[in-house]
């Protein structure tokens, strides 16, 4: 079988257990994703099948879009809910102006540093690994384009989100960044996301509900 499936990834698997439970389904050994998620993260997971996983780097350069959810006041060692807590900060006097004039400098092309927990790779390392082990590296910062950043709820600590961006960015990184200059700090508590590419959230299906009747033919 050659083609994709747009999976729906549920909260608490990772993008590799999505490939393992794809590779058991359909008994085949050639299945991969294109573009990790966390296991924090839900909605649209490119999978690849047969032949199509030659199409990786295609799928992987494609625009994304999310919705998420960050947390005034509260910074993590992973720039979300799941990491240890390393500090509190007051956020009450954060108004949703201040956000949005934050959220505007973050528009255009900028520079983001890759978290510690990303799938990133240092001398042959993943740097989550690394993290695990207590370990933290220098990492150099990358290239990222945000087209939008759009604030859809201001009920402080809360702030939900809309994001669309390039390949590579790291929206819990872009949290992290935007708590640091509210000055209150701040850290994601969900992540959705809604596309890739032409492919939306509504074109996904749940992972329990897999079969063969969702693989889409793929040639290139």
């Amino acid at each position: 079988m050659d083609g994709i499936i747009i999976v729906n990834k549920p909260d608490g698997m990772t993008s590799h257990d999505i490939v393992t439970h794809v590779r058991r389904k359909f008994k085949m050994k050639r299945v991969g994703h294109a573009g990790t998620l966390d296991p924090l993260a839900t909605g649209v997971l490119i999978v690849l099948l047969g032949k199509a996983t030659k199409l990786f780097s295609k799928f992987v350069a494609l625009d994304k879009a999310y919705q998420a959810t960050m947390v005034l006041g509260t910074e993590t060692t992973s720039a979300d809910i799941d990491g240890k807590v390393i500090g509190h900060k007051p956020y009450q006097h954060i108004a949703r102006k201040q956000v949005e004039d934050v959220f505007e400098k973050f528009i255009g092309d900028i520079e983001q540093i890759p978290p510690m927990v990303s799938a990133v790779k240092m001398a042959g390392q993943k740097l989550y690994h690394l993290a695990r082990r207590g370990i933290e590296v220098k990492r150099k910062p990358r290239q990222v384009c945000i087209k939008r950043l759009e604030i859809e709820a201001f009920n402080p600590p809360e702030v939900k989100f809309y994001l669309e961006c390039s390949k590579g960015t790291y929206v819990r990184q872009l949290a992290d960044d935007a708590g640091k200059a509210l000055g209150c700090g701040a850290c994601i508590s969900q992540i959705q996301r809604t596309k890739v590419g032409a492919f939306s959230i509504e074109d996904a299906v749940d992972i329990k509900d897999l079969n063969e009747s969702h693989i889409r033919r793929w040639e290139d």
